[in-house]
C-alpha cells in the first residue's frame, strides 16, 4: 500500500513538472513569435516609411507640384513662378472662360512653341496641394496623409494608388514634359518612373505607414 502510494507521489511529479515544463517552453515559443512578428513588423513599415520618401521626393518635384498649388493659379518652371498671363484655377481647376486651361494645352506637348500637354490637362484640387499658402512644400507627414485619406484623394485606396501612378496620362507627363519655349529640356522627377511605380508599390504592400506629423509641419 504505502509503495503503491509512493509510486502515485513520483509518478504525479513527474506529470507535474513535465506539464510545467510544456508549459513554460510554450510561453517561451508564443513571445519568440510575438518578438519575431514585431521585428518583421517594424522592418516592414521601415522599408514602407523609406520608399514613402522618394514617392514624396517626386511629388514635390516641380513637374508634379506645380498642378499641386495652394494658390488660386497654377506655377511654371523649375522656380515655380506663377503661371503666365494670369491664369486662374476656376471651376473644377480647368480655368474660366476664355482662358481654359485646354485652350493652350492640348493632349501632347507643342514642343513647337514649349507649350506642355496631355490628356484632361487640370489643376489638381485643393484637396490634394502639396505646398502651402508660401509656396512651401507640405512635410512629407502632411503629403502622406492627404494622398491616404480617401475622402481627398478622389477615394483611391492602396491599389488605386499603384494604378494612378503607373497608368495617369498626367503623371505619365512628368517624365516626358517635352520642351521649354526657349527649345530646351524641361527637368525630370528625381527618380525614373519605373524606380516611382516600384517605390509606390513598397510604400502600398508596407501598409501605407506615414512620418509622425512634428511640431514644425506645416
Amino acid at each position: 500500500m504505502l509503495s503503491n502510494s509512493r509510486f502515485f507521489i513520483r509518478t504525479l511529479l513527474v506529470i507535474l513538472v513535465s506539464t510545467a515544463t510544456w508549459i513554460a517552453l510554450t510561453a517561451s515559443a508564443a513571445i519568440e513569435v510575438r518578438e519575431y512578428k514585431k521585428s518583421d513588423a517594424d522592418a516592414n513599415r521601415g522599408d514602407g516609411l523609406a520608399a514613402w520618401q522618394k514617392v514624396y521626393s517626386v511629388l514635390i518635384s516641380p513637374r508634379c507640384i506645380n498642378c499641386h498649388t495652394a494658390t488660386n493659379y497654377p506655377q511654371q518652371g523649375d522656380d515655380r513662378h506663377r503661371h503666365f498671363a494670369n491664369v486662374i484655377r476656376g471651376p473644377g481647376g480647368k480655368g474660366v472662360p476664355g482662358l481654359n486651361c485646354i485652350s493652350c494645352h492640348q493632349s501632347a506637348n507643342a514642343d513647337s512653341t514649349g507649350v506642355p500637354g496631355g490628356r484632361n490637362w487640370h489643376l489638381a484640387p485643393l484637396s490634394m496641394r502639396w505646398q502651402d499658402a508660401n509656396d512651401r512644400p507640405l512635410s512629407s507627414a502632411a503629403v502622406c496623409r492627404a494622398v491616404t485619406d480617401v475622402s481627398k484623394n478622389g477615394g483611391l485606396n492602396g491599389t488605386a494608388l499603384i494604378k494612378h501612378h503607373e497608368e495617369e496620362p498626367l503623371v505619365l507627363w512628368a517624365w516626358n514634359p517635352g520642351l521649354r519655349p526657349d527649345g530646351s529640356m524641361r527637368t525630370l522627377p528625381p527618380l525614373s518612373h519605373a524606380e516611382f511605380v516600384a517605390a509606390t508599390r513598397t510604400w502600398v504592400e508596407a501598409g501605407t505607414p506615414c512620418p509622425p506629423p512634428n511640431r514644425t509641419a506645416r
